[in-house]
């Protein structure tokens, strides 16, 4: 007999969403193209990145303005007009809050009125991004610990997508029900191939030898990412091997800081920059390179380490909580505790081709399970976990009233 699927009505909220690109963004479309996929009827709240209020598909644009509390930072006050109260008629039974800010808010007043379950995920460690608050004046990592804590704990459940994130909100206090779902990448956009006329086209055009060996990091360009550890630590694979170019690949705020610490380490034909990239066009550098490298500590789970694997790209990276599970040391790539090992280790990758090989199959094996179809039926189950335990509290809620009326009635 054939298992009957429950269809659901799933209001996603966030303050980030197209045109705007980041990671956030990406996990938000990839969880609608799925549960849309399933059958369940989806619609996101976002803030207008325009100022304007409108509606495009299952997408409601709420109008913004734009404050300097961080970079791209937008707020919508208040949350009473038109297109809220359209979606609170619309009666969600799911409500999955995305960003803790104006949309947060939003959500928590629409479950108010509807009574539909928030699940909110937690996607930034802000301890590691309070630089960008306010220039790091204002708050503090024990302010921004109090502050996540009385956010996480007003809402039904936690979603995070790493057990790093999990173990720092406990630590935080956070005693809500925390679910671990690593987020689904669209590995579809990352499985095309491209030619070795391809590779040879874009090292040329960014200056390098067509015979280079090249490693990568891709992403956001940011003080935070510590690609300047990178770029130093890349001198000691020069000293063996003066045939590898380190690609910087993306767009930030550090974007100059690194091109000026790349001239004065004189390494300038070894370090190639190419700037904002179009997210389309990302796969491709991975598919040039023979190792992807970072050194970030700050990521929930590390989306660009799962890229590199789907395209068969083996890692080196510095050790992180989050990597647990992701990178086998020794199988798909190595992480280094210690500085001179990530010369050591991209070393050995390079100098084996039959070490490489087996790491790029295996990589792109590990990548798998980070698909967007386990990532929808994670999600789903959660949902549907936070909705049966919301019944069995209103059944038991309503118990306890009857008895309570019962009791006053015989005592009266």
């Amino acid at each position: 007999m054939k298992e009957k699927v429950i269809k659901m009505k799933v209001l996603i909220t966030t303050d980030a969403y197209f045109p705007m690109i980041n990671g956030v963004v990406t996990s938000i479309n990839n969880l609608y193209k799925q549960l849309k996929k399933n059958g369940h009827d989806v619609k996101i709240l976002a803030l207008s990145q325009n100022g304007e209020e409108e509606i495009i598909g299952d997408v409601y644009y709420l109008k913004s303005f734009s404050v300097r509390v961080y970079p791209n930072a937008r707020v919508k006050f208040p949350f009473y007009n038109e297109l809220i109260n359209e979606l609170i008629d619309w009666n969600p039974d799911i409500i999955h809050s995305q960003t803790e800010f104006s949309t947060m808010l939003a959500a928590k007043h629409i479950a108010q009125k509807t009574n539909a379950p928030q699940i909110h995920t937690y996607h930034t460690m802000y301890e590691d991004y309070l630089g960008y608050i306010f220039g790091g004046k204002l708050i503090r990592k024990r302010s921004a610990a109090k502050i996540t804590r009385r956010l996480l704990n007003s809402v039904d459940a936690v979603v995070v997508p790493s057990h790093k994130t999990e173990m720092v909100l406990l630590k935080y206090g956070v005693h809500k029900d925390i679910f671990t779902v690593p987020t689904g990448i669209d590995f579809s956009s990352f499985q095309k191939e491209i030619t070795k006329n391809d590779k040879i086209e874009i090292l040329t055009k960014l200056g390098a030898e067509e015979s280079s060996r090249v490693i990568c990091f891709v992403g956001r360009i940011a003080e935070e990412k510590h690609i300047s550890e990178i770029i130093t630590l890349f001198k000691d694979v020069l000293n063996k091997r003066s045939d590898v170019v380190l690609l910087i690949a993306g767009g930030g705020p550090y974007l100059e800081d690194l091109k000026s610490q790349v001239k004065q380490e004189a390494i300038e034909e070894n370090v190639l920059f190419t700037g904002m990239v179009k997210p389309e066009e990302i796969y491709k550098y991975y598919k040039i390179s023979d190792i992807f490298v970072t050194a970030s500590t700050s990521e929930t789970q590390g989306l660009t380490y799962v890229e590199a694997m789907g395209c068969g790209c083996p890692i080196v990276c510095r050790w992180d909580l989050c990597l647990d599970g992701i990178i086998i040391q020794g199988r798909n790539g190595y992480f280094y505790k210690e500085n001179y090992e990530f010369a050591m280790f991209v070393l050995k990758i390079l100098e084996d081709n039959e070490l490489r090989k087996s790491m790029s199959i295996e990589a792109h094996n590990l990548s798998k399970k980070y698909s967007i179809d386990i990532f929808g039926e994670k999600i789903v189950d959660v949902y549907l976990n936070v909705l049966g335990k919301k019944s069995i509290n209103n059944i038991y809620m309503s118990y306890n009233v009857f008895e309570r009326r019962g009791h006053m009635m015989h005592k009266f």
